[in-house]
């Protein structure tokens, strides 16, 4: 892979687990996301 890519990559995943985490448990739950799912959810965002 691309280096800078990969960069971008991370640093996409990091940023939404970041703004996932910010969300108290029942604005995650209006989501229908689970807090455990949050790295999962942020892996499928790439």
């Amino acid at each position: 892979m691309n280096p800078i890519r990969a960069f971008r990559n991370w640093r996409l995943y990091n940023e939404t687990v970041r703004e996932l985490n910010r969300l108290n448990a029942r604005q995650l739950n209006d989501l229908g996301i689970n807090r455990a799912d949050i790295e999962k959810i942020a892996r499928r965002a790439l």
